[in-house]
């Protein structure tokens, strides 16, 4: 375990309450021999001077401004060497052992290029947490859910997801990733500011043919939503148009054309659930998002390209199409009352 490099990476914007809560326990269980780096995205509160007086083992860097979560870690890591990266969310709490059993999951196998623990609720520590409980998955029109969270179901944990498997995406709440295949792949999407990112890459990384695995016996507690919370117009906004962007980057042509047009039927009905929940703020955020997404085809077709270059070049063997869920995650889960992962994984298509 000495020789592997671990560099656990914390992204600050004004977070100083969250440093001072969550940070001793990564300090607490993480080796003296793996480093700790903040990266802060400009903060005007005093984060640098808490993390300086109350925190010396910590690196900070100095980021000149705050570039959201994507382009933030992509300027941090550049500086950071290691074998493996963990990027962190602020509000986490880690627990004793968290790195070892993903550490040995990802040195077991080249072909796995990503792992997530399990996430838990900081708030309902016997729940699982919305971004990414025990690992992420995504329906064939792209809906995204976790096994322990289906939309804004939250299961309990009592052990039913406690093995380790492939999933579609792993949490970027708390992502362990090789360090080299971080970079190679092109890091996150720095135009998504925040949200739907780390799917984006772990998408790129199956294209060519890698894993992305979720580690049960590794647990953390996520408090959420600390910097946009889960009902926020621009969280929706942020979700909606980043989501037709990885649709139209990682999806063949006429797939992602028939893709897209489904995703605006269904995203109609969507609008219609808001406005029945009194929250014309979400629809507005919805048709911004629309509207954003169309007038950045042209940037995002480009992206298209370089990434199926990209991807060509660092292709280990044929897409990996394992984990994603052949149904309609929208259709069981409102026509079909299923619920919870487990339900789902039995429904026949």
């Amino acid at each position: 375990m000495s020789k592997d490099r671990v560099a656990i990476v914390i992204l600050n914007y004004n977070g100083r309450e969250h440093l001072q809560t969550f940070l001793p326990s990564v300090l607490e269980n993480t080796p003296e021999a793996m480093e700790v780096h903040i990266a802060d995205n400009g903060s005007t509160d005093d984060s640098i001077r808490i993390l300086e007086n109350d925190f010396p083992r910590v690196i900070v860097h100095k980021l000149p401004e705050n570039y959201g979560f994507a382009e933030g870690y992509n300027q941090a890591l550049k500086n950071i060497e290691s074998d493996y990266y963990v990027i962190l969310n602020s509000d986490v709490r880690v627990t004793e052992g968290w790195i070892l059993p993903i550490i040995n999951l990802l040195k077991s196998d080249n072909s796995i290029a990503a792992v997530q623990p399990k996430i838990r609720s900081e708030e309902v520590p016997d729940s699982f947490e919305y971004a990414g409980a025990a690992g992420g998955l995504m329906d064939k029109y792209g809906f995204t859910f976790c096994r322990g969270r289906v939309f804004d179901d939250l299961e309990k944990d009592h052990g039913q997801y406690d093995t380790a498997q492939e999933i579609t995406w792993a949490s970027g709440a708390a992502l362990f990733i090789r360090a080299d295949l971080f970079h190679e792949f092109g890091g996150f999407d720095g135009d998504y500011f925040a949200h739907m990112e780390e799917i984006d890459l772990c998408w790129r990384m199956r294209r060519a043919g890698y894993k992305i695995m979720v580690e049960p016996t590794s647990i953390v507690y996520h408090l959420g939503g600390g910097t946009l919370n889960y009902q926020s117009s621009r969280k929706t906004f942020l979700n909606f148009r980043n989501l037709y962007a990885t649709l139209l980057k990682n999806l063949s042509g006429g797939k992602a054309f028939w893709l897209i047009l489904a995703r605006l039927i269904i995203d109609a009905g969507a609008a219609l659930l808001y406005l029945s929940k009194k929250r014309p703020d979400l629809v507005w955020a919805i048709a911004r998002a629309h509207w954003a997404f169309f007038m950045n085809i042209p940037k995002i077709l480009k992206k298209r390209k370089a990434g199926k270059i990209l991807v060509e070049k660092l292709r280990i063997g044929p897409p990996n199409q394992t984990a994603i869920y052949p149904g309609s995650i929208v259709k069981e889960y409102y026509f079909s009352g299923q619920k919870t992962y487990n339900e789902l994984k039995h429904v026949k298509n």
